[in-house]
Order: C-alpha cells, then structure tokens, then sequence
C-alpha cells in the first residue's frame, strides 16, 4: 500500500474532527449576552442607558458657558471642569475677573487666546445674557419662557434654559443611582455571603440585621437626616441610599451561597486546601453574581426615583447642582409653564423604565427557570 493510499482514510475524517474541535464550549456570560440581545426592548433600553452615560459623562461639552479647552496668556486650561467641582475653575479666571462672562474677557484680555466651545451655548446654574453670545438674546423669564429656537426646552422662572439643566441633571440622576447601588451592593454581598456561607449564628445575626434594616422607611429616614445635617450634600443622600438599600441584595446573596456552598466545585476547593475567603470570593461569588445583578439594575432606577422625589420635595441635592427633580419642583409655583413638567417628567420616566427593562432582560437572560419556561 502505498502511503498515500495509508493516509486517505484520516484525511478524509480530518475535515470532521477539524469541524469538532472547532466546536467550543459557550461560557455562561456569552451565552446570557446572546440571550439578552435578542430581547429588542431590552437591547434599546441599553442603547438608552448608554446614550445617557455618555451624555451625563460629556455634559460640560454639550451645554455651558464655559470654554471646554481654551488658550490664554500661553497656556491651556479647561474651565468646562468647574461644572463638575467648582475647585476645578483654574485660579487664573478669578484672579482676572472674568465673572463667568468668557467670551468676551477671553477677546479683550487676551486677543490671542482661542477657545473650544460647547455644542449648546446655555449654562445650568444661570440665565445666558443679551449678547454674551454674539447675535444670542437674553433668555426670556417668568412666564415668556416657553420652547423657543435658542432655548429649545424653555426656561425656568429665572431665565435658566431648562435642557442645560437636564443635561447636567443626567450626570446628578446616574450618579446618584451608580454610587448609591455600589454601596448597597457592597454591603449586600458581604453581608448575604457570610451568612450563606457559614450559617449557624452567623447566618442568624445577618438574617436578624437584614429584618431590621428593611423596616426602616428609606424616604423618611433621609428626611430625617437632611433636618438635622446642618450641610446636606449630594453624597450624604446617595449615603443614606445605600446604607438602607442593600436587604433585597443581602437575602439573594444569602440563597445563592446556600445553595452552591455543598456543590461538587466547591468541595474539590476545600480538599486542595483553600480557605473560606478564597473559596468564596474565587469559586462561589461569580457563580452567584448573575442573579444579584438582577436587583442592582432595579436598585439603580429606584435610586433615581427617590432622589427625583426628594428634589422635587425640596429635600434633595441642595444648589448649584442641577436636578431633573428640582426642575419639576420649579413647576410648582409656574404651573402654567407646562415644560417644566413635561420634559424633565418624561426623562425620569423613560430613564426609570430603561433600568427596569434592563433588569428583567437580565433576569430572563440568566435565570434558567425562565428559559425552561418558554420552551
């Protein structure tokens, strides 16, 4: 025989074992994406949620009065960062009084000078000036606010264009929601593993803190608070958010570690010798994390229901920081500028509905019960 004719029969079943070993093993997070993308409303909800992290990241350089990068007396500063801490504000600009006014201290200080300007020309803390734009009027106060070509969303009662407020309240809403469910998360999963993984009075005390934690009233207890902080801050509310946020964590935290403490993996763990800590931060917590995501991304939406209601209460994030809450605070006492209800209104609602969209596309996506239940 000759060794050609030897090797016909492997090369005509080479073709088959290449296409086997092409065949990988999908892992479970691939297989939860395929899942969630095929999901439309989820998906666009996503793409929402996307839109508004790019939009709360880049607020400064969409609308401001503020030069986003500019040149004077040689050197290059980024006023736009003041918009995020006030201590950001190059020094420069105050020790050469420029009062917020740019354009024209930039020209008449520095002739040089060049600046890059953010897309919307409308600050969120003040009313734009006749001409501090040229050819731009003054916005229009009190009642003559409504939607018009330079302030497309209208205006408050003080002339402050209301889609700078928003756009700069979306940075406030995310953040608010982002920190606050960290915080709750953190705590929640620490707390839930300890006691799944070590039951016995372990399990007890942290069952026993959790109970006690979930019947305080979070909105009660931060109107507590803010009556008796003498300086509330935008960060002491995201605080109380996640200090009093983390039990619905903390209980499915707690089933999924009792449930995977016994699982084969984890007892091959212990007889190699790991410790508890490792066993639970290595092999359990990310078999457990894709349920426990679950209640974060409704967390996040909560988060930014209650601090909308706190602000437009008057309780919430105190000035200059903009708030879509406070804007429809503003619409108490105009309630005939029904843009002040309507827009910052359907941002809370279409942002709150994303989240939740977004939590049950995951829970579909990584809860097996539900895909055996739709076939």
């Amino acid at each position: 025989m000759t060794p050609a004719a030897a090797n016909a029969p492997s090369q005509a079943r080479s073709p088959g074992l290449a296409s086997v070993a092409r065949q990988r093993s999908v892992g479970f997070w691939a297989e939860a994406w395929r899942r969630f993308s095929c999901r439309p409303l989820a998906m666009s909800a996503l793409v929402l949620v996307t839109f508004l992290f790019a939009v709360a990241v880049f607020a400064p350089a969409i609308a401001g009065t503020k030069p986003v990068v500019c040149r004077y007396k040689g050197r290059l500063y980024a006023p736009c960062l003041a918009y995020f801490d006030r201590r950001l504000e190059p020094a420069i600009f105050t020790h050469d009084r420029f009062r917020g006014a740019y354009p024209r201290n930039l020209q008449e200080k520095d002739p040089a000078s060049w600046a890059v300007w953010p897309l919307l020309f409308q600050d969120p803390y003040r009313a734009v000036r006749e001409n501090e734009w040229p050819g731009q009027p003054a916005n229009p106060t009190r009642g003559e606010g409504s939607p018009n070509r330079w302030n497309l969303f209208g205006t408050d009662q003080y002339g402050v264009d209301v889609l700078a407020k928003m756009i700069h309240g979306t940075t406030t809403a995310l953040l608010v929601g982002l920190v606050s469910m960290g915080i709750a998360g953190s705590i929640g999963i620490i707390v839930g593993a300890l006691g799944g993984y070590f039951g016995g009075w372990v399990d007890m005390l942290a069952s026993r803190v959790t109970e006690v934690v979930m019947c305080i009233p979070t909105l009660v207890l931060i109107l507590a608070l803010m009556a008796i902080v003498e300086k509330p801050t935008i960060w002491k509310t995201m605080a109380i958010l996640g200090i009093t946020g983390w039990t619905g964590i903390a209980r499915l935290t707690r089933a999924e570690f009792l449930r995977l403490r016994n699982s084969e993996f984890v007892l091959a763990a212990r007889a190699t010798g790991a410790g508890p800590l490792r066993i639970m931060i290595r092999h359990i917590l990310p078999n457990a994390l894709a349920p426990v995501l679950v209640p974060i991304s409704f967390g996040i939406a909560s988060a930014i229901l209650t601090e909308s209601s706190l602000s437009f209460l008057g309780f919430g994030t105190p000035p200059p920081s903009a708030s879509w809450g406070a804007v429809l605070n503003d619409a108490r006492s105009n309630l005939h500028s029904w843009w002040l209800v309507v827009f910052p209104g359907m941002a809370i609602f279409l942002t709150v509905l994303a989240y939740n969209l977004v939590g049950e596309g995951l829970q579909a996506a990584t809860d097996p019960r539900l895909r055996e239940a739709r076939k």
